[in-house]
């Protein structure tokens, strides 16, 4: 069943005719995410440091987001570097900044959130580049930011999750920079969309058949793009030897099925995983922390997850 809380927003947003992200254009939609958000977003916890800064990529700077936990332990931190979800198209800093505090608090760990750019202005494969640029650049600078090089994850959410994943694939096959876990928080992993929650839950659950066109549509613009592994992580021929993986699941999510068959594909192939299902929950719904309290509890699952994954690195 779906969680009433989850039932209860929905219900809410029909009642308000509030539109769906594939009836605004991209501009309109990226404001709606970022005005919304208070709605369904708890308070931003304080954190000890949030500070912008400002990466070298292939194509000119790469704003991004450094958060220090308030329980930061001496020395350097482990961190982990987040890709925000939004479909490729919509999302920034500011849109996960709750996120990111709670993850860098919960966690104990540094978090920077990477401003990557997005389509329709910039097709695939910007994104990527820009994810794996910044990753490098974090990496690379980390001794001056006060992190911990060897204790370097990657994660995102959605779209974040896919770049996440695609960013491990890379950094593994070009050897380096050392990534040494993966939060991947419902990740589309085949662009080619043929999973059958796609079918069961493409209508009546927020995230509809529609807005994965539209977001695809607007990241993908030759149809061949959707078996290159770097849109489809899933279709990688190799998925060995990268780092343990969470991935995260909603029961109620297109995406469900393909974030499961990823991370059986990623332990077939000998490389750890986890997945966990919120069975009762919908895609995006980690991020609606003041309307549905699996959010928090999920949030509490990753932060923790992570504290255990890099704080146990030598």
């Amino acid at each position: 069943m779906l969680h009433p809380q989850a039932r209860a927003l929905l219900d809410l947003i029909a009642e308000r005719g509030l539109p769906a992200m594939h009836e605004l254009a991209p501009i309109d939609a990226r404001s709606f995410y970022r005005d919304r958000r208070a709605f369904t977003q708890p308070d931003a916890p304080a954190v000890a440091e949030c500070r912008d800064l400002s990466a070298d990529g292939p194509h000119g700077a790469i704003a991004l987001r450094l958060y220090r936990p308030l329980a930061a332990a001496d020395g350097s931190l482990p961190v982990l570097v987040y890709f925000h979800g939004g479909g490729w198209t919509i999302g920034d800093l500011d849109t996960h900044d709750v996120l990111c505090r709670q993850l860098a608090n919960g966690s104990g760990c540094a978090v920077v959130s990477v401003d990557y750019r997005m389509g329709p202005e910039h097709r695939f494969p910007a994104a990527v580049d820009d994810c794996l640029a910044a990753t490098a650049w974090i990496a690379s600078q980390a001794s001056s930011l006060g992190l911990d090089a060897r204790r370097l994850a990657v994660g995102g959410d959605s779209a974040g999750g896919n770049l996440a994943a695609v960013v491990a694939l890379l950094a593994r096959d070009r050897a380096g920079p050392a990534i040494a876990w993966q939060l991947l928080i419902y990740p589309a992993t085949d662009m080619r969309r043929g999973h059958p929650s796609h079918t069961t839950n493409g209508r009546g659950y927020l995230l509809e058949t529609a807005t994965i066109d539209y977001y695809h549509d607007h990241y993908i613009d030759d149809p061949a793009h959707d078996h290159d592994w770097r849109a489809s992580p899933l279709l990688h021929e190799d998925l060995s030897g990268l780092p343990p993986a969470l991935v995260l699941t909603a029961g109620y999510d297109p995406l469900r099925d393909e974030g499961l068959d990823y991370a059986d594909a990623l332990a077939a192939a000998g490389s750890r995983s986890t997945c966990i299902c919120f069975e009762r929950q919908l895609h995006g719904f980690i991020t609606m922390g003041r309307l549905i309290d699996e959010a928090n509890s999920a949030v509490d699952l990753c932060a923790g997850a992570l504290r255990r994954a890099l704080q146990a690195q030598p």
